[in-house]
């Protein structure tokens, strides 16, 4: 029979390498999922083990779903001719919160960096180059975070796409310096989106 408590200990140690839980808290949840094992545990194990087969990055735009294409791309109302640029999925979803934006996104995947060693190959500038071509795209909202990576990144894309004549914008007020958006609260990036600024 297996140990239990070191099981549960095990959990725990999963459960506190997640982002915003460190040991207490998840040695709480992993209480919380014990006592209510019919109600959580067992839903959750169940509903984990299904997205861990299914979830995939989208092959057009680098969101996750459970397709090669994800839910946004498949939307033919989301083909407005506007592609947001991220940095990565917690962005575009931070993005989607805040239902301002109609359009479809792209998912860089990071941002340039020296210090990491993260060049403009290790990104998903090339597909998309090729998005904007395929899709008609007519305007780039660069929403990267306020970092210096991140606005590094954006003068780059800017600078690559500025031969194509497609209009560049950037998110403008309500974005703190060095905030990033997955911190942000809903009014806050919808204000930001609808104040974006040529590039």
């Amino acid at each position: 029979m297996a140990d239990t408590s070191k099981d549960i200990e095990e959990l725990i140690g999963i459960m506190a390498r997640l982002p915003g839980l460190g040991p207490r808290s998840a040695r709480r949840a992993v209480l919380t999922l014990i006592k209510k094992r019919g109600a959580l545990m067992r839903p959750l194990a169940e509903t984990m083990a299904r997205v861990a087969e299914s979830a995939r990055e989208c092959v057009n735009c680098g969101n996750i779903g459970t397709g090669d294409l994800c839910e946004i791309c498949m939307d033919v109302r989301r083909a407005t001719g506007e592609i947001c640029v991220v940095e990565d999925v917690a962005d575009l979803w931070a993005m989607e919160r805040g239902q301002a934006f109609k359009g479809r996104y792209h998912v860089l995947g990071g941002t340039l960096s020296a210090l990491d060693d993260v060049g403009p190959e290790d990104l998903r500038i090339p597909k998309l180059r090729a998005r904007m071509a395929d899709e008609g795209i007519t305007e780039v909202i660069l929403a990267l975070n306020a970092t210096v990576d991140g606005q590094t990144t954006a003068h780059y894309i800017a600078d690559e796409l500025a031969p194509t004549g497609v209009t560049l914008s950037s998110l403008a007020q309500g974005v703190p310096i060095g905030g990033e958006l997955d911190y942000l609260d809903d009014g806050t990036i919808s204000a930001a989106l609808r104040a974006r600024k040529s590039l």
